[in-house]
């Protein structure tokens, strides 16, 4: 299938593991894209226009004006939008139901876990300001546990579903990325470490992983105090 992208999504995004799936899958397709940066530390997450069409005040989320019977079509979340794009443009998501499944197991379980997990250890390891034993242990021990999983499960394979690299390895591979923050160490996972070079030597994954790279520099969220409030501990509004 061939698809020719004559305007630009719009990419809301902020250079973080979630905002990666989704640079790295627009730049291995190689369409055109406008990126809209969602400064997460200063809450443009939660501007009545982005609101609008990603009602959980989170990003990444595209605008594809060249949506379905080519009408505009709005996407949030990271896994649908890994999805959608995958479908219209017929790449890195199989055609064949039997790979099709798997590549969708592959990415849920990211979504449920290898996500979710990695960024509670995250919070309680760096961001906490009460350094709490028993959860830092829980989130550290869930991390290496779902680094065991998904090391066997790359045992004699290159990519983690379908024989072939999909967007259940671009879900993953940014999450990736952290690693050291997240206390392990990868001589612990071979077939991790070689997964993520092998990865990482694709040129379109270093330019979705530089996208907004500057930002992400000049943002010290550790130690600004003022961007932790807007993004923890929000309640419904």
């Amino acid at each position: 299938m061939s698809v020719t992208q004559t305007k630009p999504i719009e990419l809301y995004y902020w250079p973080t593991p979630n905002g990666w799936k989704i640079s790295i899958m627009l730049e291995e397709l190689g369409v055109p894209y406008e990126v809209k940066l969602i400064n997460i530390g200063k809450g443009d997450q939660f501007a009545p226009e982005f609101l609008a069409f990603s009602p959980n005040n989170r990003m990444p989320a595209i605008i594809d004006p060249e949506g379905p019977d080519g009408q505009p079509i709005t996407v949030f979340e990271s896994g649908a939008i890994l999805q959608y794009l995958g479908r219209k443009f017929g790449k890195f998501y199989p055609a064949d139901e039997r790979k099709r499944v798997e590549t969708e197991e592959w990415l849920m379980w990211q979504m449920g876990g290898f996500g979710p997990m990695l960024g509670q250890n995250h919070h309680f390891r760096i961001y906490a300001p009460e350094k709490i034993p028993y959860a830092m242990d829980r989130y550290l021990n869930e991390t290496h546990r779902l680094y065991g999983v998904l090391n066997k499960r790359l045992e004699g394979r290159d990519y983690v579903a379908a024989g072939e690299y999909t967007i259940a390895d671009m879900a993953m591979i940014g999450w990736a990325q952290g690693w050291e923050r997240q206390g392990m160490d990868l001589e612990e996972f071979p077939n991790v470490k070689a997964w993520k070079a092998r990865i990482e030597a694709r040129p379109a994954f270093a330019r979705g992983l530089s996208v907004g790279s500057e930002e992400r520099a000049k943002s010290a969220l550790q130690d600004d105090k003022d961007a932790q409030k807007v993004l923890f501990g929000q309640r419904a509004r």
